[in-house]
């Protein structure tokens, strides 16, 4: 495209293509320490170029995506997605849904039987 810029800052980019939900976060995610470019921690205002290796630790996953066109608009899923190429291992597989025990409000603490049923729910050593 004519007039598409060589770089971008790193929050503005990761924002743009959808890999975080504000750009606020995005930042503060760079202030953390959770952003690598190419290996090394960045600050927000780092500039990203095509070819750039970022590493972004969020919501309890990493994600590994090599950029390969440079954004500053946030676009849509479908063109975001045309920007990177995503080398991240597969999310870890969703656990089952597990039973949670839920008491009445008031009903007071939980009895010796109730305690033990409890226990034998959350697969607790006795």
């Amino acid at each position: 495209m004519a007039g598409e810029q060589v770089s971008a800052r790193v929050d503005s980019w990761i924002w743009s293509v959808r890999l975080t939900r504000t750009r606020s976060i995005a930042s503060d995610a760079c202030r953390g320490g959770h952003v690598r470019v190419n290996g090394v921690r960045v600050k927000p205002a780092h500039a990203v170029r095509a070819g750039d290796e970022i590493r972004l630790r969020h919501e309890g996953r990493e994600r590994i995506v090599v950029v390969s066109r440079i954004i500053t608009k946030r676009v849509g899923a479908a063109v975001a997605a045309e920007c990177y190429v995503d080398k991240s291992p597969p999310p870890p597989p969703r656990e089952e849904a597990v039973t949670v025990a839920v008491r009445a409000r008031g009903a007071g603490r939980p009895t010796k039987r109730e305690r033990r049923d409890l226990d034998k729910l959350l697969r607790r050593p006795e």
